[in-house]
């Protein structure tokens, strides 16, 4: 279960090997928003160099352009692209042809990708999952608040159920300043049904770790749950007068795997 990637320059190499070592549990090398047009070429071919071998922890490469894709695939280190700025299936059909059993995870920044989570989410087999790029999304909208993007998360958590996809991770938090909104945020994205975050900075990988923790009341709870549905085989009266059934049985099985999660930090 990942619950944290870290994003690092394509053009800062002397960063990658750090990143690893992070704690993150997935390394994205960026070559698009993170690298100035000028140094994108010199930042491909580092990242090229980096994932000539196989790293500790997943190694995932976030494109500039479609020429990034050919360029990358099939190299040993390379677990899995990003494809930024999807607007419709045939973007993620294009990347999959080109990348052939390569897993590509989606990220939709336009109100035309979102209004067609689901679709693209379904396009090919090898979307591995969906998420929103928010910087980007905010300004395409106009919104400037969280409110404004209210129906596009829950659209996303949506179409990722329905199509079968893990939960959909977080959007980067960009204040590296204010850790308590990072944790407030990320808190605030588990009730909505997200699972895992983004990072921008090492520091910011233990409040996403810790955002995601159930409380230990959370635990005892979920634990009663599956004790008490197992045990009658239905519907069950819990001691604190809720009624539980087997449909509830998946949302406690996810906190009792937050609950027991190794962490590498």
């Amino acid at each position: 279960m990942r619950l944290t990637s870290l994003y690092v320059p394509g053009d800062r190499p002397d960063r990658f090997a750090k990143a690893v070592a992070s704690g993150a549990d997935a390394v994205i090398l960026d070559l698009e928003d993170a690298v100035a047009p000028a140094r994108k070429a010199a930042a491909r071919e580092a990242v090229g160099v980096f994932l000539a071998t196989a790293h500790e922890v997943p190694c995932e490469v976030r494109v500039a352009t479609p020429a990034d894709i050919p360029a990358l695939a099939g190299l040993p280190g390379l677990a899995a692209l990003r494809l930024p700025k999807v607007s419709s299936p045939a973007d993620v059909t294009a990347a999959a042809a080109l990348a052939p059993g390569t897993p590509l995870h989606v990220i939709l920044e336009t109100a035309v990708g979102v209004e067609s989570a689901f679709a693209i989410a379904t396009a090919d087999p090898a979307v591995a999952s969906i998420g929103l790029g928010e910087a980007d999304l905010r300004s395409d909208l106009g919104v400037t608040d969280d409110a404004g993007l209210a129906w596009a998360r829950g659209r996303v958590v949506v179409a990722a159920r329905a199509a079968g996809l893990p939960p959909p991770a977080m959007s980067v938090h960009t204040d590296l300043s204010n850790l308590d909104e990072l944790f407030a945020t990320t808190v605030a994205g588990r009730r909505l049904g997200f699972l895992g975050r983004a990072a921008i900075h090492p520091r910011q990988l233990p409040v996403i770790e810790a955002a995601f923790r159930p409380a230990p009341a959370e635990v005892e709870r979920a634990r009663t749950l599956l004790a008490a549905v197992s045990e009658t085989g239905g519907g069950a009266l819990l001691p604190d007068g809720r009624f539980a059934d087997r449909a509830m049985l998946d949302g406690a099985r996810r906190v009792i795997a937050l609950a027991d999660r190794p962490t590498r930090m």
